[in-house]
């Protein structure tokens, strides 16, 4: 008998939420592989396996998909018979970025190749797997097997940025519920691809039988995240400048008027309603994000507060996305029975004191 409760497969687990869901999962009692180009940047990966490869990579994919024991087999050489299907996938893995590296026009070609390639390999070796072992998925899946043969599930974390511009263009009531998504307008190309994405994995549900979840996150933030280099999110950078600046007479750029709307979630609150997402019978998509609105403005009030200093704020030319955002959580109330508990600032107290220890080093 295993000690362990489930297999889970992290992909993108080298990343600010998927380094989070390996940590969370590992604590309750998953044996996990993680997946990444890179190795988580700020802590030691807690995951019990952890490889280095390309998802674009559809023969990585076919070979990382499939689990070959406990001890972390993944080089080794062990025979098709003992190949397992994961028993969760958790989908992070993509091309991203904040509003300088997602609203600026020059990486719009690479965020669409780099994740949708991912994704297609992603559904399309899961499929492969599990008609391997089970024929066809679709029957199979309604034929209520016992739980060790169900199909692996699959997570995918999409994006509030696949909402239509035309209803986030004013900024005090931004219209972000679920429904709310047709007809399509995403203001970007990362959002199109969102949406792509989303509407693959519920077709792969449909024809293949493959269970999946999505959701749509808005604006994750917490310890951990990238803080400076240009992907970093809002509360990071924001948190950064306050940081650098002296007690009093500080200043720091704020693109735009300040004026534009916008809501954030703590990483730990993401990774608990993933969690109740997953383990629920409920598809999605479904927001999780927070529904505490403040303009940027506001936010840079926010980390002052926090730092305890005097900041004020100098407006400038940059890109800025939609005028307004926020959650709404009608949905994942009703279904999941989940709502946001912490505040913006109790958030970006941890996160504001976090990045100031990373620029002491």
């Amino acid at each position: 008998m295993s000690e362990y409760t489930k297999t889970a497969l992290v992909l993108g687990a080298g990343g600010f939420i998927g380094s989070h869901m390996v940590k969370q999962l590992r604590s309750e009692g998953y044996w996990v592989r993680g997946v990444d180009l890179k190795s988580p940047e700020f802590s030691d990966t807690e995951a019990n396996e952890f490889v280095h490869g390309d998802l674009r990579d559809v023969n990585f994919v076919s070979r990382v998909i499939r689990f070959k024991g406990y001890r972390g087999n993944f080089y080794a050489s062990v025979p098709d018979r003992y190949h397992l299907a994961f028993d969760e996938i958790y989908q992070f893995a993509a091309d991203m970025g904040g509003a300088g590296f997602v609203f600026t026009g020059e990486n719009d070609a690479d965020i669409m190749h780099n994740s949708v390639s991912i994704n297609l390999n992603v559904l399309e070796e899961v499929r492969k797997l599990n008609e391997t072992f089970n024929g066809d998925v679709k029957e199979w899946a309604e034929a209520n097997r016992p739980l060790w043969l169900q199909p692996t599930k699959i997570f995918y974390s999409g994006s509030a940025c696949m909402y239509p511009e035309h209803n986030q263009l004013d900024p005090d009531n931004p219209d972000c519920r679920e429904e709310s998504a047709y007809p399509a307008n995403p203001d970007s190309e990362y959002g199109w691809e969102k949406l792509f994405s989303e509407r693959l994995y519920f077709a792969y549900n449909r024809n293949h039988g493959i269970p999946v979840r999505v959701a749509r996150y808005h604006n994750i933030f917490g310890p951990e995240g990238t803080w400076d280099g240009g992907r970093e999110k809002a509360p990071a950078a924001i948190c950064r400048k306050v940081a650098f600046l002296p007690k009093q007479g500080g200043a720091i750029e704020v693109w735009g008027d300040g004026l534009q709307t916008r809501s954030f979630l703590f990483v730990d609150e993401c990774v608990e309603a993933t969690r109740r997402l997953m383990d629920s019978d409920f598809m999605g998509p479904v927001n999780i994000g927070s529904e505490e609105m403040v303009t940027i403005n506001q936010l840079v009030d926010i980390a002052a507060e926090v730092a305890e200093k005097e900041v004020s704020k100098i407006h400038i030319d940059g890109p800025l996305g939609v005028r307004g955002r926020n959650s709404n959580n009608d949905v994942i109330r009703k279904e999941l029975g989940w709502d946001y508990s912490q505040t913006l600032k109790e958030g970006i107290r941890y996160t504001y004191y976090w990045i100031q220890e990373q620029i002491q080093k």
